[in-house]
């Protein structure tokens, strides 16, 4: 009989380490200008592509720019679509995460289904409050929304310190991952 964690009870996915070169081989080399950024956490893995910019002249106004990326990441979208679920289905179930796919065309990003994860906090009365006065003042429509908000914020403005702490936490991975040396039998 095969092992079951009790109900409730989270299990955490394989390693994705090799995730970014796996993808990179899977997917054709027509389909990016420059190999794809992968980005993992736990539940999710979001592909970034960039597709070749069209081409408009010098005196394109920054709204044809604009429609013209938007365009180029529809076409894409459309063109690519059996494959990249066909890659995705293999990805989920090499890495047991979802697979969201997100397309950059000059300065246009566009993200395409993408997983919205639960999460679970306990918050305390001056926190809820912040998120409600988000909530009021129109900035957020509920709660979710408005810690989502924060989230977002602190990680603009601390970009540099995160950037460092996930190298650290890359470097503690590693660590643990060596582990000491086993003991020799005398």
């Amino acid at each position: 009989m095969r092992y079951r964690p009790p109900s409730g009870t989270r299990t955490e996915p394989p390693p994705a380490d090799d995730a970014a070169a796996w993808i990179t081989g899977a997917a054709p080399d027509t389909w990016f200008t420059e190999p794809p950024e992968v980005v993992v956490d736990r539940d999710e893995i979001l592909i970034w592509g960039r597709v070749p910019t069209p081409e408009l002249g010098a005196d394109a106004a920054e709204a044809d720019r604009a429609a013209a990326h938007a365009g180029r990441i529809h076409q894409f979208r459309e063109d690519t679509r059996d494959d990249r679920i066909r890659i995705a289905r293999q990805v989920e179930h090499r890495y047991q995460r979802k697979v969201s796919w997100g397309i950059r065309c000059g300065d246009t990003n566009e993200l395409f289904t993408h997983l919205s994860a639960p999460v679970m906090t306990r918050l305390r009365q001056p926190e809820r409050q912040v998120l409600d006065t988000l909530v009021d003042a129109g900035v957020a429509r509920s709660r979710s929304e408005a810690l989502a908000w924060c989230v977002r914020l602190v990680g603009e403005h601390s970009d540099d310190w995160l950037t460092e702490l996930r190298q650290a936490l890359t470097q503690v991975e590693t660590l643990r991952r060596r582990g000491p040396a086993a003991p020799t039998a005398d």
